[in-house]
């Protein structure tokens, strides 16, 4: 007993001497600048509150675990929790761990408290948390009440709520290595919450390894942030990163942030669906009103305009538009920017001025995604095909829609270069080209300092094996060639992330996977993943008419193919691109959508090859 008494002062000391970390929550609808307005010394953001929308609960354990899936890949939702005075009754515990224990992914709900309690840092929750007290629970899904201590002044770890005008007091008390992580209360469904964070290296923006959008972060990066500030190393089951700040905090600036990466799901439909509905009935009025020079015209302008998509859609990124703006933009510019190109290549290309066109408007749009991405993607992830951070998943670099449309655009773009040049061994070159483009494109969008895309590494190699094979003939060796590609250009990705630590998906998932097991849950993923989103599409319209055409195009393929006779690069060009839709929807998670954009752009590039048909002067060829 003796020893007891005199160890109890000196563990009371050590406590006492470490830093001191206080997470609260503050009322729903707290704004960005609603926190940070407390103190100039609060660094703000937002934060992604889960794949998806997810429930409250599941945004607390996901910070418990710093780690996070879709919903949809657990066996089974998640069960209702009530959270009691020390936690989660073990009932309804036990059903969290085994629901975890059953994904396809290494999940591990109370980790973060965990890991602190093993490492002697007291952990509490103040009377007044709730919900948000599953943040700190440990691996039995319990967690103390704090005793004695006011909020801001309890050793160790501490999770409560408060009014946003305490927020200001909190910081007020913080000693040095002391933090202070305050952020919006869980919706019942939410994706993106206001955080704010004070504290010894925190001033400006926040941002995060994880996301490298400044401003944005995950719900997955408290733990790692947490553990940091104690010297600990964040367990392998954690996916998140530690919370950094930089810059200034221009809160104007980063609302307007927030409020974009909300518009950009939204947008899509009005923006691009709707758009292109209405492209497509100007070109069959068209075709009803002129005939067959009327559908000629209609369609080669239908098909150039979609090549200028991306492009133009980084240019609605920079400007940040209000919504009839950028459906105007896109509405009137993309059509806009066809009928130029094409009537300026006209004279020099002929017959061939859409094939000429439609080479331009992919080279511009490639490259100028190239550029950003490289750049560090600060318009990609804002544009409305970009990688759509509010969903939670990507952040930077190319998303599958992108990937998608860049996929298939290198491929057309590369037979139709070719043809509109008529160069003397057509074949030979839209081979090379094809071939060039695809190991710029790997090198630029693969990587993951820049791009993070493995699927490009399969998608793009994949494209220009098709057009390699259409070109120059099939054979054993060609055969070979287009299965060994992809493989070869994800070994070079993995070769290239490792010289460079540019951190990939692929790095992060297959190269760190331990063992068979965990290797077998990641492909497991991908296929579930892939598998839910034909599920996601096949009742819609869209998937509908694309399942029509694509049966059509089948029925029909003698006929299509006859539109590219005397055009052997840009019938190469065709063929890649259906290599690419193909191998694209095969080797990734959102294989349905690869297969709705590659059959609009195989689509307008088949209308384009009929449209230059007929205005081809007789005996003309390239």
């Amino acid at each position: 007993m003796l020893a007891l008494l005199a160890a109890a002062p000196a563990a009371d000391a050590a406590a006492e001497s470490q830093p001191r970390v206080t997470i609260v929550t503050v009322p729903r609808g707290t704004t960005i600048r609603g926190i940070a307005a407390e103190s100039p010394r609060i660094a703000a953001g937002t934060m992604s509150a889960g794949l998806g929308s997810v429930l409250v609960g599941q945004t607390y354990l996901d910070m418990s675990q710093g780690n996070r899936l879709f919903d949809s890949l657990y066996p089974r939702p998640l069960p209702p929790l009530r959270v009691g005075r020390l936690g989660v009754p073990s009932g309804a515990w036990g059903r969290v761990v085994a629901r975890a224990e059953a994904a396809p992914a290494t999940i591990e709900p109370g980790l973060l408290g965990q890991t602190l309690l093993d490492a002697e840092v007291p952990v509490a929750a103040m009377p007044s948390a709730r919900e948000e007290l599953l943040t700190l629970i440990d691996r039995d899904g319990r967690v103390s009440r704090s005793r004695g201590c006011r909020l801001g002044e309890c050793p160790g770890v501490t999770i409560g709520r408060i009014d946003t005008r305490g927020v200001a007091g909190l910081v007020s008390r913080l000693r040095e290595g002391d933090m202070l992580i305050a952020f919006e209360r869980a919706p019942p469904l939410g994706r993106r919450l206001a955080i704010g964070i004070a504290g010894d290296g925190y001033a400006g923006t926040l941002d995060s390894p994880t996301t490298r959008i400044d401003g944005y972060v995950l719900s997955t990066d408290i733990a790692p942030t947490v553990l940091r500030r104690y010297g600990l190393a964040a367990p392998e089951a954690m996916s998140g990163e530690v919370i950094g700040s930089s810059g200034d905090r221009d809160l104007d600036a980063l609302r307007a942030l927030s409020d974009r990466l909300e518009e950009v799901y939204p947008r899509r439909g009005p923006v691009l669906g709707t758009n292109l509905i209405i492209w497509v009935a100007l070109t069959i009025a068209a075709a009803a009103l002129f005939g067959r020079p009327g559908a000629a015209v209609a369609l080669r302008t239908l098909a150039v305009t979609i090549a200028w998509l991306p492009a133009l859609l980084l240019l609605t990124a920079a400007l940040e538009p209000s919504l009839l703006a950028e459906r105007l933009v896109v509405g009137v510019g993309a059509p806009a920017l066809a009928l130029a190109s094409a009537a300026a290549a006209g004279p020099r290309f002929g017959p061939r001025a859409g094939y000429a066109a439609f080479a331009l408007a992919s080279l511009v749009s490639v490259a100028a995604t190239g550029v950003d991405v490289i750049a560090g993607s600060p318009l990609t992830s804002r544009s409305l095909i970009g990688p759509n951070p509010d969903l939670g998943v990507r952040f930077f670099g190319i998303g599958n829609e992108l990937e998608a449309v860049l996929g298939t655009l290198l491929a057309l773009g590369s037979g139709a270069a070719v043809a509109a040049a008529r160069p003397a061994d057509p074949r030979r070159a839209v081979a090379i080209v094809a071939a060039v483009a695809a190991l710029i494109g790997v090198l630029v969008f693969a990587p993951g300092r820049f791009g993070a895309d493995v699927g490009a590494a399969i998608t793009f190699p994949a494209g220009a094996a098709g057009v390699v094979l259409a070109a120059l003939g099939g054979g054993r060796r060609r055969l070979l060639l287009l299965a060994a590609v992809p493989v070869l250009a994800v070994l070079t990705l993995i070769a290239i992330d490792l010289l460079i630590g540019g951190d990939a998906h692929l790095s992060r998932s297959v190269l760190d996977a331990g063992g068979l097991d965990e290797l077998g849950q990641i492909v497991e993923r991908r296929v579930r993943l892939g598998a839910r989103s034909f599920g996601r599409f096949v009742d819609s319209t869209s998937y509908m008419i694309a399942a029509a055409v694509i049966v059509a195009a089948v029925v029909g393929r003698r006929r299509i193919l006859s539109w590219f006779a005397g055009r052997p690069a840009a019938r190469a060009g065709f063929f890649g691109g259906i290599a690419a839709s193909a191998v694209g929807a095969l080797a990734n998670d959102s294989g349905a959508l690869l297969i709705l954009v590659g059959t609009a752009y195989l689509t307008g590039f088949a209308g384009l090859a009929w449209s230059s048909r007929c205005t081809a002067s007789v005996g003309e060829s390239g």
